[in-house]
């Protein structure tokens, strides 16, 4: 008799496991699934920025190409000793140049919000994930 008390406790026990254990290749599943969307919202929020910082670059030198014309345009002023038109010229040249400067830091925060635009979070919680099912870290269980 006190076989058959001890097998119905037995067979619990490995019941619980072989459905742990059938249900594992789903969580796995999941696990990657879940990895797979982090890592296309990480690599789509780091492009973005990337694109911005591009942007931003551009319309700095098309404003450059404006400075340039404008610088120009206050050589020939200046030469024709004309002072009001090349000293507004020069006015001008500044305030692009001030504006080129913003644009330009910009887009350097931008580069370096992307940078490096490889998904290092989503490497950094597949390596976590890794440890957790091979049991080196402790979660708090």
């Amino acid at each position: 008799m006190a076989t058959s008390s001890s097998s119905p406790e037995k067979e619990n026990t490995e019941r619980s496991l072989f459905a742990l254990l059938r249900d594992l290749p789903g969580l796995l599943m999941d696990l990657v699934r879940a990895e797979f969307e982090q890592l296309k919202r990480e690599m789509a929020r780091k492009l973005k920025s990337l694109g911005i910082g591009a942007i931003l670059v551009v319309i700095a030198l098309v404003l450059l190409s404006f400075l340039t014309f404008t610088l120009l345009l206050a050589g020939i002023f200046a030469l024709a000793l004309v002072m009001p038109p090349w000293a507004a010229a020069l006015t001008v040249s500044g305030l692009l140049l001030l504006v080129i400067l913003i644009l330009v830091g910009a887009a350097a925060v931008q580069f370096k919000k992307g940078s490096p635009p490889l998904p290092t979070e989503t490497f950094d919680s597949v390596v976590k994930d890794a440890h957790a099912v091979k049991g080196d870290d402790d979660y708090g269980f």
